[in-house]
């Protein structure tokens, strides 16, 4: 990947909260908490996962440039979801995605390329590089913000009536 490539991924990196927040305006309750796609999580859940996914990506970025060849374990993100109170106001977690995306992209525009050459392991996936991490993370809130728009969709779409998971 060369620099020109990395400006385009660090700027969709960087856009991915604006368009979390987009895809959330004027969401209502019901719409918030539907389910109406069997085994996929609410947007509010989707708002929560993200900020954890943001926190998780943060600390692994970092020790993939402060530490050497460090070994990135996976994570449940469904037991997270279980355990961690999904169904909480969400607007502590939006302000976390702002926060580590706004002080992520910071770090990104400065790294040199021998800190883009660094890399790791991936306890799922294998070898993980910086320049992997970043292919992954800069879709990341964009993916869920094409999730939340299709779960507002199939509400509007639904007939009235409450939607369990």
């Amino acid at each position: 990947m060369n620099a020109a490539e990395r400006r385009v991924l660090i700027e969709r990196y960087r856009e991915g909260y604006a368009e979390l927040v987009a895809a959330l305006a004027e969401i209502t309750r019901d719409e918030l908490d539907a389910h109406p796609f069997p085994g996929e999580w609410s947007a509010r859940e989707v708002a929560h996962h993200l900020a954890d996914a943001e926190m998780i990506g943060a600390v692994r970025l970092r020790r993939l440039l402060a530490e050497d060849h460090p070994t990135l374990a996976e994570y449940d993100e469904q037991e997270y979801a279980r355990r961690l109170h999904y169904g909480r106001p969400i607007e502590s977690s939006l302000a976390v995605v702002e926060a580590v995306r706004r002080a992520t992209s910071d770090l990104l525009r400065r790294m040199t390329e021998a800190e883009w050459a660094r890399g790791g392991a991936h306890t799922e996936l294998g070898d993980y590089s910086v320049e992997r991490w970043l292919q992954g993370y800069a879709a990341h809130c964009h993916d869920h913000a094409d999730q939340i728009r299709r779960l507002r969709a199939a509400v509007a779409d639904a007939p009235a009536g409450p939607t369990q998971p």
